[in-house]
């Protein structure tokens, strides 16, 4: 792992790491972790405010777990170059990949859409998923890879004024409304319902900018130029994405919210994955500290199948079945309901953990 280079492949080590701790996070909310530590740690408690910045924000702002999912499909966005590359390298029979992609597509909207019917335990039709979102931000990403960063930066913005656009002339006097905005309609015609949360369904449009962004990041780093140079530009292109997001925000222009995938949160979120990005491409592959980055990758190698899995399984079952034990044993031992939950979500975040790291072992990677 102190290779700058996986199998070969022209695969930067800081990628990896970057999706597999993605995953990790993601995991580890399905275990309940965040959960139970939350509801051990109420609000006046010391250690709420850190807990509380593993759940959403209801709206109008931006905690870490707003996040996770743009750096999800960011880190898509950046493999694409070399996953393409690789491809190449094997045929250079453009329609076989292009038919490989619209495969994936598919799969990918298929198990989103899919995952909604186990959560409401019956079959509904909602676009409301992330791999559902993925889906649409790789389509539109790939047909954009042959084309110059500019065109593509171009792209992603006339993405962003469009979703702009599109919410002001919708509610002229208040657009970013919760429940009342043009995402909800848009829903309303797609699916016959909005969600009580507030996610829509056309978030497809701004977020694909991060997958964008992330094909424009993925091609710097494939490129000639030195390391420093790199990570130079990927912190300038981060800081301007902050600077845009936060100021729309501060300004009363564009409010941040997560949720509907404002432009301003997309400027938000996309500098933050970009400043990740730089900062895991200096820490891991240019300064070569790895020897921490094992058990993140692990779990990045079977990143769309770990995800389902933790979605389907993981709480619904695993924390369950693992509940048992520890319901039945810790409590004679004196241990509270609080503690007696937390450590049944880490042991389940630990289980699915070591399904990841067996089938690394195994050297079984589950691909579409």
């Amino acid at each position: 792992m102190s290779n700058l280079k996986l199998s070969g492949q022209n695969r930067l080590v800081s990628l990896d790491v970057f999706r597999g701790l993605t995953m990790f996070l993601l995991v580890a909310e399905a275990a309940s972790v965040y959960h139970t530590l939350l509801e051990a740690n109420p609000e006046g408690i010391l250690f709420h405010n850190f807990f509380i910045q593993f759940t959403h924000h209801p709206w109008n702002g931006l905690r870490f777990w707003d996040l996770i999912q743009p750096f999800f499909m960011f880190i898509v966005g950046v493999a694409m170059p070399f996953s393409l590359n690789k491809r190449m390298a094997v045929t250079s029979d453009r329609g076989q990949v292009t038919r490989h992609i619209l495969k994936r597509c598919l799969l990918l909207f298929l198990f989103g859409t899919g995952l909604h019917c186990v959560y409401a335990g019956k079959l509904v039709f909602e676009l409301w998923n992330v791999l559902t979102q993925l889906s649409f931000t790789i389509l539109i990403t790939y047909f954009l890879l042959d084309r110059s960063w500019k065109v593509q930066l171009g792209v992603s913005l006339g993405l962003l004024v469009l979703t702009e656009i599109l919410y002001r002339l919708y509610n002229p006097e208040v657009p970013f409304e919760h429940g009342a905005n043009f995402g909800n309609y848009i829903d309303q015609i797609l699916m016959g319902k909005i969600n009580n949360g507030g996610w829509v369904a056309i978030n497809i449009i701004p977020t694909a900018a991060h997958t964008i962004w992330g094909a424009i990041c993925g091609n710097l780093l494939l490129s000639s130029k030195s390391e420093n140079e790199k990570i130079k530009l990927l912190v300038i292109a981060a800081l301007a994405g902050l600077a845009i997001g936060y100021g729309l925000d501060l300004a009363g222009i564009t409010p941040i919210v997560k949720r509907i995938s404002t432009t301003s949160f997309a400027f938000a979120a996309g500098g933050w994955a970009i400043l990740t990005l730089a900062f895991t491409y200096w820490l891991v592959d240019v300064k070569k500290i790895n020897s921490w980055v094992f058990p993140f990758v692990v779990v990045g190698m079977n990143s769309i199948f770990i995800y389902l899995f933790a979605e389907i399984l993981g709480h619904r079952w695993l924390y369950g079945f693992i509940e048992i034990f520890t319901g039945g044993t810790l409590p004679a031992l004196g241990m509270g309901e609080s503690a007696v939950a937390i450590i049944t979500a880490f042991l389940t975040l630990g289980a699915m953990w070591y399904l990841c790291y067996f089938l690394y072992r195994k050297k079984i990677f589950f691909k579409i």
